[in-house]
């Protein structure tokens, strides 16, 4: 199977975490490939990295979908619990951490256009909401654990995204536990194997 990547996209990492994590990372082909590369849109109509290209010619999308994909493959612990109580969880977890993302990752291209009101009034809104979410996993952080499900490794991912793109809005003041959690997690192999670059 081959993986089309870009080595900075938090999404991509989450992928790459779960595959190290369930001991398979070796089993796929990192294909870095832009998201306005004609190839990338004759496996996604959304043009869209991560994408799993599986050896059958199926491709899969959007990083949720591959992160479950690649948990039926192998015989490691699974990242996704069994439908109940920890797996809602697990799912509700990756959805703040993805939650995250998605509203850090457009801030971005604003940040760099015209600050007009409506911009401002945008960029505020999803600061607000990462503040929301960060105050939700503080008062969790104690029943996080070492990367052990797929919610685990969405924040990991999420607040690595936080450190490699919005360094000057530092997360850690106010979340002494969170901050305690990602110290110690960010030291395992998903997390350390998968630092972002560029």
């Amino acid at each position: 199977m081959k993986l089309a990547y870009s080595a900075a996209s938090p999404y991509v990492r989450k992928v790459n975490a779960c595959a190290i994590k369930r001991g398979i990372d070796k089993q796929i082909e990192r294909v870095k490939i832009g998201t306005t590369d004609p190839a990338l849109l004759k496996h996604n109509p959304l043009s869209k990295v991560p994408t799993l290209m599986l050896d059958d010619g199926t491709s899969l999308y959007d990083s949720p979908v591959i992160c479950e994909y690649l948990d039926s493959i192998g015989s490691a612990p699974k990242l996704f619990p069994a439908p109940g109580p920890a797996r809602w969880k697990a799912l509700t977890q990756e959805a703040l951490g993805d939650g995250i993302l998605d509203a850090t990752q457009p801030r971005r291209r604003e940040i760099a256009l015209p600050q007009d009101d409506g911009r401002k009034a945008y960029i505020a809104l999803q600061q607000g909401k990462v503040k929301n979410a960060l105050e939700v996993l503080e008062k969790d952080a104690a029943g996080l654990g070492d990367l052990t499900t797929i919610g685990e490794i969405a924040i990991g991912c999420a607040l690595g995204y936080l450190d490699f793109r919005y360094a000057n809005e530092p997360w850690r003041p106010g979340h002494p536990k969170l901050e305690a959690w990602y110290a110690k997690v960010v030291k395992l192999p998903p997390l350390a194997e998968t630092m972002p670059v560029g």
